[in-house]
């Protein structure tokens, strides 16, 4: 009997978090934010959902896959009237893949409906769901996200807005909102502004109006022809009405963490994130990769797509020659196909395939973003030599991997981490490589304009790398006795 699965059930990278977009006052609202999700498609590739606003009622649709296949049919979208819209793109970091868990979350409330979409892991979601449970509370879905749906219908306060900061007091994570009512598009960071959200500027649904975008990341803002007008700042409550916008600030001021993975994997290239180009810096990382690990060689080649960047900083640098030696098929994803061991293994190569001219006795530098389980590059590495390679030299442009992330990313367990089990010689020796080397943590921050790692004073989330979490693990500890008797 065949089933549909994957080819690749223990995916060597980290998975991206979520996506999360918003607009009002714009034309088409749930059309540009079908546009915007597009752009986003990155960030999660599991579900796609849209709710619209359109001054009398609240529409939705949902649905698993792909935005594109969730909203091809000009039918859904004629059913998705009004000037506002939230939006998102799920990868399941807590809860299921099913439609329940797909966002955004919609709830009728005494003030009217409400619906919101979130990027990002609170790290207390199941203390505060049983405390919830308990209270009477009845959850709907298995995702963190509807923790804030219960906290703000439990709330005294009068408006959505403060019965918003109400919940977001009560939480604890790293996380990224699109909220609206019938009254405002609202936009939130959380205190340390871990997950990214950025506010950008459209022609509105009238002639003399402004309208508004939120979104993960810039080129969500692109896609639709928006202005990026600034980032929303970490712990910011961004409110968009018929007034305009305004900003609220509920939070203490803390030092910002934004994820620096976000720099060197997640965000797509063409973003700008906190003024920094994602492009630019990963070139720089790879120029700061070859001025710390030089190695003889004939060609500098990228593990594609997010190699490419940092392949080229590294070749730039070292004056080797950059060339595509591996080719990527980007239109490999599931299939209805017998699990079989044979065919497990053929995956790697059904996603990327050797450029054997380019490879054949050269001495190659393979430049690759991280390195999660090990098993992807070790299949690489085989696939470059096959193709009959010299050498095989592999450089990282990220610190070794050796934590597990708890804040919105998919990460594998600290025990199934190569960098958590093994030194570098080991690690060399298991995927067979001639040598290999990491991007230094002052590489890394020299490449973003820092002069070196300060962990006193860093602005950037590097747990993975380090174990340095700036956010309470209420959930994990307790799980692991931390703290308890």
């Amino acid at each position: 009997m065949s089933v549909r699965l994957s080819l690749f059930p223990e995916n060597d990278k980290f998975q991206e978090e979520c996506a999360v977009f918003g607009v009002w006052n714009v034309a088409d609202a749930a059309a540009i934010t079908a546009l915007g999700l597009h752009a986003l498609q990155h960030r999660g590739q599991e579900a796609s959902g849209i709710v619209s606003y359109d001054g009398h009622k609240f529409s939705s649709h949902r649905g698993l896959g792909l935005v594109g296949d969730v909203f091809h049919d000009p039918r859904v979208m004629a059913a998705l009237p009004g000037s506002c819209a939230v939006g998102h793109n799920r990868y399941s970091t807590t809860g299921d893949t099913l439609l329940r868990n797909v966002q955004p979350l919609f709830a009728e409330f005494e003030f009217g409906g409400l619906a919101v979409a979130h990027n990002g892991n609170l790290t207390n979601a199941h203390a505060i769901r049983r405390a919830l449970i308990r209270r009477g509370c009845l959850f709907q879905s298995t995702t963190d996200t509807e923790v804030f749906i219960h906290l703000i219908a439990i709330s005294l306060y009068a408006t959505v807005e403060d019965r918003l900061i109400d919940a977001l007091k009560q939480v604890q994570g790293a996380y990224s909102l699109v909220v609206m009512s019938r009254d405002c598009v609202m936009g939130v960071r959380d205190p340390l502004g871990v997950r990214p959200l950025v506010l950008g500027r459209l022609p509105g649904a009238t002639d003399d109006a402004t309208g508004w975008v939120l979104s993960s990341e810039s080129c969500g803002l692109d896609i639709v022809g928006a202005e990026f007008v600034r980032d929303v700042e970490p712990g910011e409550v961004v409110i968009i009405d018929k007034s305009g916008v305004r900003s609220v600030r509920p939070f203490a001021p803390e030092r910002p963490r934004f994820c620096v993975f976000e720099y060197i994997y997640f965000a797509r290239p063409d973003s700008v994130l906190d003024g920094v180009a994602v492009y630019d810096a990963r070139k720089q990382i790879g120029v700061e990769l070859a001025r710390e690990s030089a190695v003889e060689a004939d060609v500098v080649v990228p593990v594609p797509d997010s190699g490419v960047p940092s392949a080229m900083g590294y070749s730039q640098e070292s004056g080797i020659p950059f060339e595509l030696g591996i080719i990527r098929n980007h239109y490999v994803g599931r299939t209805f196909i017998e699990p079989t061991d044979q065919i497990r293994n053929l995956g790697v190569r059904m996603k990327h395939s050797p450029n054997k001219p380019v490879l054949e006795g050269k001495r190659v530098i393979l430049v690759d973003d991280s390195i999660v389980r090990g098993t992807t590059s070790r299949k690489i590495v085989d696939m470059v030599r096959a193709a009959g390679a010299a050498e095989v030299h592999l450089r990282i442009s990220s610190p070794p991997t050796k934590h597990s992330c708890f804040y919105g990313i998919d990460t594998p367990e600290r025990s199934k981490l190569l960098a958590a089990q093994h030194d570098l010689p080991k690690m060399a020796e298991l995927l067979g490589v001639d040598s290999l080397a990491f991007i230094s943590f002052d590489g890394l921050y020299r490449a973003l304009g820092h002069e070196k790692r300060d962990a006193t004073r860093s602005r950037y989330c590097d747990a993975c790398f380090t174990g340095d979490y700036p956010i309470k693990l209420v959930d994990h500890d307790a799980e692991c006795g931390v703290g308890t008797a």
